[in-house]
């Protein structure tokens, strides 16, 4: 019997995630039950949980997955030198956050699960852990930007990782909402508030 590629294995791993993206977002997430994931997916229950043995290991993976793009956009910001204009790092980590919620819908899945991460400790522990990831990055960027002299001495990056990270749920709500927000926005409106007295 020929080897299964690592290739294939991560092909097949993403037809599963890419037919519960879909499945989430016509139906909601908690209303999705696996047989919709093998149905829209073509796969046997057997092949998916090869890969996922729940919906909620699949939920993790998707919303993991591209939560470590908007870490690893962070991460290279953050060594590059010269460090980019703070407008700037605003307008490309929420254009990043746009493309995700907008191009493949992935994001547009989140505010469902923040919600039942409100009442189900296991996904309160799956956000939880989100959000510490991508608030510990804005942390590391604070801190680059105080020792370069970009912000006060006495700044702390952890308050600036909170601040920064509580935008990006407003974001992806008010888009999602209202649809008359994108990352340029975002950037007038830090423009404007580096003017505040």
């Amino acid at each position: 019997m020929p080897r299964v590629t690592d290739d294939h294995l991560e092909r097949r791993r993403q037809q599963i995630l890419d037919a519960a993206r879909i499945c989430f977002l016509r139906k909601g997430f908690h209303r999705t039950s696996m047989q919709d994931v093998f149905a829209e997916s073509g796969l046997s229950a057997g092949a998916v949980y090869r890969y996922f043995k729940s919906k909620n290991e699949i939920i993790h993976a998707i919303a993991t997955e591209r939560q470590s793009g908007a870490i690893k956009l962070l991460e290279t910001i953050v060594k590059e030198d010269p460090l980019p204009p703070f407008e700037e790092i605003i307008e490309r980590f929420f254009g990043f956050v746009q493309t995700i919620l907008d191009e493949d819908g992935a994001l547009r899945v989140a505010p469902q699960v923040w919600a039942e991460a409100l009442h189900d400790p296991v996904y309160q522990a799956i956000v939880a852990d989100l959000f510490k990831g991508v608030r510990g990055s804005w942390a590391a960027l604070a801190t680059r930007m105080r020792d370069a002299g970009r912000l006060p001495e006495d700044a702390d990056p952890e308050a600036v990782g909170v601040t920064l990270m509580c935008t990006m749920p407003g974001f992806v709500l008010q888009r999602m909402l209202n649809g008359d927000i994108d990352a340029r926005t975002i950037r007038a409106g830090f423009h404007a508030l580096g003017g505040a007295r």
